[in-house]
């Protein structure tokens, strides 16, 4: 099975912390979406005979498009691409894009699932975000997801925030589990070079939160939604039963993906594929029947690493039979002595041949995956 981005790269403001290709300059939109129209045609054969099981229209913010303008590129991606059914459709939205009305009408062209920016629901650290939306919005959001009728919605959620005490957390996860979310993002705030909060924290006026408070909000965060009933099932992603991402989970399974839009990447198992993030060069471009940016073909090592990167992330682990298998590539024979250092440490754990981190581990889970590819 296989999974379609669609990269809607417009956004009313810049979020302080957001390092995603956008614009806030909505000139292009028309032009952009017969370009993304007209790329899906150009990549049809990008997936060979794999079948759809998802579609993700992200960004950027693609709840500033019109249900209309959303509904013709669903439509012409079922035209182009063999799709399974039940087929899996996600929208990101901001919560002061939504009502009523709209999401209705999401919901009556094929939308199943809502993905909601929620980040947070203290005012202050809304306001430190630069987000449009304040913590009654976020409410009211929530509100009328759940009034239009949608079963499978996920809330983002932002933690680890320079000012946010764990107090703030609880009180934000305690409002969060209230809705009953079907799925919950929660990502630790990473301070990215080229932000307001990378321009900020280089010329020293904020700090970036310091580990052990990171550490501390993800415990937090781990603890309170296992007890709520969510099944941890990636270092950042929480689901009640039945309702992991099929997209994301795809991406951690290393199926295949299309990405379609400015700075969307595709894998199909053998190339990887980066579209260039500028709007106009990708537009320009695509009206040539040119795909802009660059086609990376996988060696081996890159898909040792790559898998090692993302099963880790998960909580099925990291198969070192099938790395032995498929690469010849043995964790055991490569790393002996820093196997038995993360577990003597309880940072992982070996079961049935599959390498799994602990909380503690998810922690250094960057740090433990580079450590274990292949140089």
């Amino acid at each position: 099975m296989a999974g379609i981005y669609v990269h809607i790269p417009f956004c009313k403001q810049a979020c302080h912390y957001c390092d995603f290709h956008f614009s806030t300059n909505l000139r292009l939109k028309s032009s952009m979406l017969e370009a993304i129209q007209k790329e899906l045609v150009l990549q049809q054969g990008y997936l060979g005979k794999e079948k759809v099981a998802s579609i993700y229209l992200g960004g950027g913010t693609p709840s500033l498009l019109e249900v209309e303008e959303i509904a013709v590129l669903i439509k012409q991606i079922k035209q182009i691409f063999s799709c399974n059914e039940p087929l899996e459709v996600t929208l990101e939205a901001n919560p002061d894009d939504i009502d009523l009305v709209k999401l209705v009408g999401l919901r009556d062209i094929g939308i199943n699932r809502i993905s909601i920016g929620i980040q947070s629901f203290q005012d202050s650290l809304l306001k430190y975000l630069n987000r449009v939306h304040d913590a009654a919005k976020a409410l009211a959001s929530l509100e009328l997801i759940l009034k239009a009728g949608f079963k499978n919605f996920n809330l983002d959620l932002i933690y680890a925030i320079p000012g946010e005490t764990e107090a703030m957390l609880k009180n934000d996860l305690t409002i969060a589990t209230q809705f009953q979310p079907s799925h919950i993002s929660a990502y630790c705030l990473t301070i990215e070079p080229n932000t307001a909060f990378g321009r900020w924290l280089e010329k020293g006026k904020i700090k970036a939160v310091e580990d052990e408070t990171a550490a501390n909000h993800f415990n937090l965060l781990v603890t309170t939604l296992l007890s709520s009933g969510y099944d941890h099932y990636e270092i950042s992603n929480f689901s009640l039963p039945g309702y992991q991402a099929q997209h994301n989970t795809n991406y951690w399974k290393r199926g295949m993906y299309l990405g379609i839009g400015p700075g969307a990447h595709s894998y199909n198992g053998v190339t990887r594929q980066h579209n260039i993030a500028n709007n106009q060069l990708y537009v320009q471009s695509i009206e040539k029947s040119r795909i802009p940016g660059t086609v990376e073909l996988l060696e081996p090592r890159d898909h040792i690493n790559e898998y090692i990167m993302t099963s880790l992330r998960t909580k099925w682990g990291c198969n070192m039979i099938f790395l032995k298998t498929n690469y010849q590539y043995d964790l055991k024979i490569q790393h002996p002595g820093y196997l038995e250092q993360l577990i003597f440490r309880q940072l992982a754990y070996i079961d049935e041949e599959k390498l799994l981190l602990t909380t503690a581990g998810k922690l250094l889970a960057d740090k433990i995956t580079a450590d274990l590819f292949v140089v």
